[in-house]
């Protein structure tokens, strides 16, 4: 019976709402913080010494600092934000393509090509070579006519 007990009524509905309200002004600081700690080490325009700075003032006067930096340079955050996010995205479809394209010829020369080798090598017989010769460029030349899908299947015996 030391210890007194707190019951429901002793914290009013305004009280949570304004702790409610601190707490998630308290992480919407933290995360301006941080994008605009972010944001000084991604800039490539501002020297070291500059980002020395910036980072001193916004460790030693987060308040004053942050505020400071986004007067400074909030106009430009967004544009390096936007920026990066561009250059994010044309690296993810340069690495598609390039993964969508491994290991397939080019074009119906280049498959010719790896046709003759083959039957240089004497991995397949003449009769295969112009089998696979018409196959390659009966293909070639349907894929440029809408609609036409005739091709010549393989032999069945294989």
């Amino acid at each position: 019976m030391s210890a007194p007990m707190n019951l429901a009524y002793d914290y009013p509905l305004l009280g949570i709402f304004w702790s409610m309200f601190l707490f998630f002004l308290w992480i919407m600081w933290f995360m301006l913080l941080f994008r605009v700690i972010r944001d000084i080490f991604r800039d490539h325009e501002m020297s070291g010494w500059a980002k020395a700075g910036w980072l001193v003032l916004t460790i030693l006067l987060p308040f004053l600092g942050v505020l400071v930096y986004v007067i400074a340079r909030g106009g430009t955050m967004g544009r390096r934000e936007v920026a990066q996010a561009r250059e994010q995205q044309a690296a993810f479809n340069s690495y598609v393509r390039e993964a969508a394209t491994e290991g397939r010829p080019s074009n119906s020369a280049d498959e010719l090509a790896k046709l003759s080798k083959l039957r240089a090598a004497g991995d397949i017989t003449d009769e295969e070579f112009s089998r696979a010769k018409g196959l390659i460029l009966n293909d070639r030349s349907s894929a440029g006519q809408a609609g036409s899908t005739t091709t010549t299947a393989p032999h069945a015996g294989r």
